[in-house]
């Protein structure tokens, strides 16, 4: 996963999707959140839960255990090793949904520079990807350490030609499964290791190379590329 997404509709639209009767603290607005180009670093919706609340909270793209100074905080982590390996193991209990509506990847087509691929499910609804990470707590508000990464695995089945590495896309089923803290965490891990949505849910066309300038912003840049739409 290259690191660029899209978050354009509005959290209840996420929140529907999901189907919980949960009540929500909502931390970022009613209106829709109109972010065609978003970037690592940058602050994300997040859906978690605390105690019996839904919450939906921005959150920054990008996560590293505080004795992890002398690296650049990861955005992905690999589902082979999230479990068990001591860099995630911290924020491993702490689940999320990253709920995006597409997300793109850059081929090496033989041309000058790389194409831009934007990638999303086929039947048109959110896509509900595992992430795990460091969440504001609802008393004392953001922290300092806050963040999140999104659940990657291998991109078998064909998207292998876009990228090797796609983020872990959850039904609704799994999703309110993989954010419930009942869930034991030995069930959760098999939830990302082997019941991901598979290929054949997805689709994928080229976009315009404006999408890999941050400042460029807009729906245009999620449209599929044409002969006049070639930057």
């Amino acid at each position: 996963m290259c690191g660029r997404l899209s978050q354009y509709s509005g959290i209840h639209d996420f929140v529907a999707a999901l189907s919980m009767p949960n009540a929500l603290v909502n931390s970022v607005g009613d209106l829709p959140l109109d972010r065609y180009n978003v970037a690592p670093t940058t602050q994300v919706a997040l859906l978690h839960l605390q105690g019996e609340l839904l919450h939906a909270d921005p959150v920054r793209w990008g996560w590293r255990p505080h004795w992890a100074k002398d690296r650049a905080a990861p955005i992905n982590a690999r589902v082979e090793k999230v479990a068990h390996g001591p860099f995630f193991r911290s924020i491993w209990p702490h689940r999320a949904i990253a709920p995006i509506d597409n997300w793109f990847e850059w081929v090496d087509e033989g041309g000058p520079k790389k194409q831009p691929y934007l990638i999303r499910r086929r039947d048109g609804a959110p896509v509900l990807c595992a992430s795990i990470g460091q969440f504001p707590d609802s008393d004392e508000g953001p922290g300092e350490h806050d963040g999140f990464v999104i659940i990657t695995a291998d991109s078998a089945g064909g998207m292998v030609d876009i990228h090797d590495r796609r983020p872990v896309v959850l039904t609704p089923d799994l999703a309110r499964e993989w954010l419930d803290p009942a869930t034991p965490k030995e069930r959760a891990e098999k939830i990302v290791l082997h019941q991901g949505e598979p290929t054949a849910v997805f689709e994928w066309y080229r976009v315009s190379r404006a999408i890999g300038y941050v400042k460029n912003q807009g729906a245009d840049l999620i449209y599929p590329r044409t002969e006049l739409n070639k930057l």
